[in-house]
């Protein structure tokens, strides 16, 4: 390979302590034999490395706080698994102690409580709310203040009557009038607060009674005498038991010097009763009306002008009250006008087939005059000169209609 000089090697030799230089004899085949064993020494040791990670499970160390955790986890997971297991059914399913593994018991049953179904909706009555807005409610006064008084209903607590509510208009001898015990009906106007006390009414209740008593007399047509305190643009004013009545002019008979009715007494008939809007509108005119509707019987033949021809029928005056004779009673058989039976101005006879006294209206009839369908438009003549002879045979009609009311 190379050859050394002993000579040249002792002239190049370092002073001091440092070694020589070595020179190394390297050979090619010395090179790949040793490159080959390192790879096979480290193929040997990643095999022997693969088998142990086989062969050996690693192994944790854990203490006892890790412990708890895991043991924990593991019970949540097997919470968690049986949930998914459970079904729609089971779910709806009520549940039943007997069948679950616990502990749990009832230190208590009903059977143990001396308490029964009758007891049990006694209680619920005995703390049910006395005195619904609107409800009637008798009572006896049990204290008298300066703006009020109290009123036991039956409740857990008395019903409170401000001093306003105590009656119609200005009461000046309040204590005089309202004494310890009194008993009276009174109308419950507010409901009950946070105390259970319910506010009272005896105004209240004399005019929804009021209202009660005049809704029946314009019903049955009935006529009553009020005193005219007042008037304005539009008419008079009256009082109608505590009810403020009011008469327009048109329903007046003489409206010209309306304000001299001051004072005085008129007949009127109802025209309008409302309760919920506490309109009370009277008329003068329809009491006149009404008067001569009073004297008047279904089944009656009456004689009277033809006023008006409208479509639907006759207007037929019988002196100063109008009746209608509808196409519908006017005649049996057919006809193509009204005006080819009778016509304005004429006089006729027709019997009272309906009275209405609440309405003023009374309906008149001719096609029971008719021996046969269409006579009136044949011979409408003779019709009208036999027609008191013939009224009489229709009265048993009209008098089995009376009965069956």
């Amino acid at each position: 390979m190379g050859v050394s000089n002993k000579n040249a090697q002792e002239n190049t030799q370092p002073k001091g302590n440092k070694k020589p230089l070595q020179v190394l004899h390297i050979s090619k085949k010395d090179t790949q034999k040793k490159s080959q064993e390192i790879d096979n020494e480290q193929t040997n040791a990643q095999e022997e490395i693969k088998k142990e990670n086989i062969a050996i499970k690693p192994q944790f160390i854990k203490n006892d706080s890790e412990k708890e955790i895991v043991e924990s986890n593991e019970k949540i997971r097997d919470f968690d698994i049986s949930q998914q297991d459970l079904t729609k059914q089971d779910l709806n399913r009520p549940l039943n102690f007997s069948e679950q593994n616990t502990d749990f018991q009832l230190e208590r049953t009903v059977d143990e409580f001396d308490f029964d179904e009758s007891a049990f909706l006694e209680a619920l009555n005995s703390h049910e709310p006395i005195g619904a807005t609107g409800e009637t409610i008798s009572g006896k006064v049990i204290a008298i203040e300066s703006d009020g008084l109290y009123v036991d209903i039956g409740g857990k607590a008395p019903g409170y009557m401000p001093k306003k509510e105590c009656g119609l208009g200005v009461i000046t001898n309040f204590k005089e009038k309202f004494s310890i015990g009194l008993e009276m009906e009174v109308l419950v106007i507010k409901e009950q607060n946070a105390d259970g006390m319910v506010t009272v009414s005896a105004r209240a209740l004399i005019l929804r009674q009021s209202w009660e008593k005049v809704s029946s007399f314009a019903k049955n047509g009935e006529l009553i005498n009020v005193l005219i305190n007042g008037f304005n643009r539009g008419g008079l004013t009256c009082d109608v038991d505590g009810l403020r009545g009011f008469i327009p002019r048109s329903q007046l008979e003489d409206g010209q010097d309306y304000q001299s009715f001051v004072g005085k007494t008129l007949k009127v008939a109802f025209l309008e009763v409302n309760p919920e809007s506490r309109k009370l509108v009277l008329s003068e005119k329809k009491a006149s009306l009404v008067s001569k509707l009073t004297s008047l019987e279904l089944g009656q033949l009456i004689e009277g002008e033809v006023l008006a021809v409208k479509p639907y029928g006759f207007f037929i005056d019988l002196g100063g009250a109008s009746g209608l004779l509808h196409q519908s009673s006017l005649t049996n058989g057919s006809i193509r006008s009204l005006r080819e039976v009778f016509r304005e101005g004429e006089i006729i006879k027709a019997l009272i087939s309906e009275i209405d006294l609440e309405k003023g209206r009374i309906g008149l009839n001719t096609a029971l005059l008719e021996n046969s369908a269409g006579e009136l438009i044949i011979d409408k003549q003779k019709v009208m000169q036999e027609a008191t002879d013939r009224a009489l045979k229709t009265k048993a009609l009209f008098d089995k209609k009376e009965q069956d009311k």
